[in-house]
This record gives C-alpha cells, sequence and structure tokens, in this order.
C-alpha cells in the first residue's frame, strides 16, 4: 500500500448498514503501534465532548487508510493511513485519551 490508497484492509469485516464498522476494526492496526489494546481505551471527542470506548467508534474504510469518527455527532476523532514505511495517526479529534494499564 502507499499513501493516497486504502488502508491494508485484510481481516476487517465487510461494512454494515450505514457504511461503517465498529472501532475494533482499529485494533490490528492500531496494535502495530502501541503495546496496549487502545480499543479498550476511553476517548473524548473534540468536537462534543461526548464520552465512550474507542471500539465503538464509527470507523470508515473507504478513505485513504481508516477514518474513525465520533458516535455522536459524527466528527472526525482519528486517521490512520498505513505505508510500507511510514504510520500516520492523526488524533486531533480527541481531547483525552484514557489508556486502561491495569495495576502493577
Amino acid at each position: 500500500m502507499t499513501a493516497g490508497t486504502p488502508a491494508d484492509t485484510a481481516g476487517i469485516p465487510p461494512d454494515a448498514e450505514g457504511g461503517y464498522i465498529d472501532g475494533n476494526a482499529l485494533a490490528g492496526p492500531l496494535a502495530e503501534l502501541f503495546a496496549v489494546d487502545l480499543t479498550a481505551a476511553t476517548s473524548q471527542c473534540a468536537h462534543c465532548s461526548n464520552t465512550g470506548p474507542v471500539a465503538r467508534l464509527h470507523v470508515y474504510r473507504q478513505a485513504p487508510g481508516l477514518v474513525a469518527r465520533c458516535q455522536q455527532c459524527g466528527q472526525v476523532m482519528l486517521r490512520l493511513v498505513r505505508a510500507p514505511e511510514t504510520v500516520w495517526l492523526d488524533t486531533s479529534g480527541i481531547t483525552v485519551l484514557s489508556i486502561p494499564v491495569g495495576a502493577d
């Protein structure tokens, strides 16, 4: 894949009615970058302040990469584009990301 082409979507189920799938589709691509499961994290939308699990975001893959939108207001919260040697991750639509790491 190169920049400007759809992300590698192998293993991602076909789009549900409404044109999106849930945020669990981000698990594989984000696992390449982070040591924890970010779909279990809680995100706060920068546009409407809605708070909820990343796994509940509406993920669209008809764009270059994956675009995750707020389940409440529909604004873009996260964009992820992967090229052979680089991953671009835009989280400008997330005000706060609370990541559970467990107790020591």
